[in-house]
């Protein structure tokens, strides 16, 4: 078979087993974190057929009608791929193992939804999550390590690194950070072999804190949490094995200017992907519609926002063409950033994707071109 028909058949396979999915999320409809729970998980589905059947069946067998039964399913079908990554593992299919445990950590996601909050559960969760993520790393080539990144006096940090293959000496590198409340773990099995493909190394972090228990709950409220990414990128450019001069930093599945506003005025990064500040933008303009009336035909414009002036290398925004900014005010407030700040893209991301990591594969390979070589210093 050629390369163009197996493209397509993989791509018509993954259109029908979205169009089969798509019933699986009435049941929910007026159910939002449950919903969007699901949707998270096909617009992630795994690669192998076998693990998309599984949560797709899993997703069935739940009673809308039993508080017990979204958490019981979830947490079932996430052991049941666990025990078959371990088994994978023993066999010596390391490429089986790794998909087995990506299920398995967007299933436990699925559990820990507000839905079945309590604060044991949540914990048990964590720990499940953490235990797949930590396998992993194991079974990397070369191997990879949990860190601990401090951060405040009394918080510090837990962060996944996987150091690049075959490289002496410092490597360029990737840092995600999840989003507030977001868990690293869904983005360590996603990121890592785009990753090592272009022989970059990666760190994921996010804000829960170190130690068994979610922690996020005692600085959710907190005016600082910008302040987290500085101490990552302390820890990161401490490291022999990173090249300090070839830093990129990727905000996965963003939902605020959080990183924006992180890295504004930070000259240490080569690159980044985050929103450039549109969150921002577009919550400023929200708010004074509702405060004022002569503003309610507004439309966001650039100046609404100072991040994307600030932030001080090229940047990526990728925006869903069916998201929460219409891509046509998108593209027009990237157009007026533009003037302000040259090097910045806006990659609109197609409906018609056959999934994120298509979406994936475009990011990774802009930060690899952006990495390819240390700048050259002036003079």
């Amino acid at each position: 078979m050629t390369e163009p028909d197996t493209v397509t058949r993989v791509r018509n396979r993954s259109k029908m087993s979205l169009e089969s999915s798509l019933g699986v999320l009435r049941p929910w409809s007026e159910q939002d974190d449950q919903a969007e729970a699901i949707r998270r998980m096909l617009e992630t589905r795994p690669e192998g057929c076998a693990e998309l059947a599984e949560i797709l069946a899993t997703a069935r067998r739940i009673d809308p009608s039993d508080d017990e039964s979204w958490y019981r399913e979830w947490m079932q079908c996430a052991d049941a791929l666990g025990a078959a990554a371990r088994d994978a593992v023993r066999n010596g299919r390391p490429e089986l193992a790794i998909r087995k445990w990506s299920g398995a950590v967007h299933c436990y996601e699925a559990a820990a939804c507000p839905f079945s909050g309590s604060q044991p559960r949540q914990a048990v969760v964590l720990s499940r999550m953490r235990d797949c993520a930590r396998e992993f790393l194991r079974c990397a080539d070369p191997q990879g390590e949990v860190v601990t990144i401090p951060w405040r006096a009394d918080y510090q940090l837990e962060a996944y690194f996987l150091p690049a293959r075959g490289e002496r000496g410092g490597a360029p590198t990737v840092i995600c950070i999840g989003e507030p409340g977001r868990r690293k773990e869904p983005s360590l099995f996603k990121l890592a072999a785009h990753a090592e493909r272009h022989g970059l190394a990666l760190l994921v972090v996010d804000l829960l804190g170190s130690g068994p228990d979610c922690r996020f709950e005692e600085i959710v409220g907190s005016r600082d949490l910008e302040s987290a990414i500085a101490s990552v990128t302390d820890y990161v450019t401490g490291r022999d094995d990173v090249d300090e001069d070839r830093i990129a930093i990727l905000a996965d599945d963003w939902s605020s200017s959080f990183v924006a506003r992180g890295i504004a005025l930070d000259p240490r990064y080569a690159a980044a992907v985050c929103d450039a500040g549109l969150w921002d933008i577009h919550e400023r303009v929200f708010l004074s519609r509702r405060q004022a009336a002569r503003e309610r035909g507004r439309v966001p414009i650039a100046s609404d926002g100072l991040a994307a002036r600030q932030i001080m290398c090229p940047l990526l925004v990728n925006v869903p063409e069916r998201g929460w900014l219409r891509a046509d005010i998108a593209t027009r407030l990237v157009a007026q950033i533009k003037r302000e700040h040259p090097d910045i893209t806006l990659k609109i991301v197609s409906s018609q994707c056959a999934d994120s990591r298509d979406a994936d594969v475009f990011v990774f390979d802009w930060i690899a071109n952006r990495l390819a070589s240390p700048p050259q210093s002036s003079g």
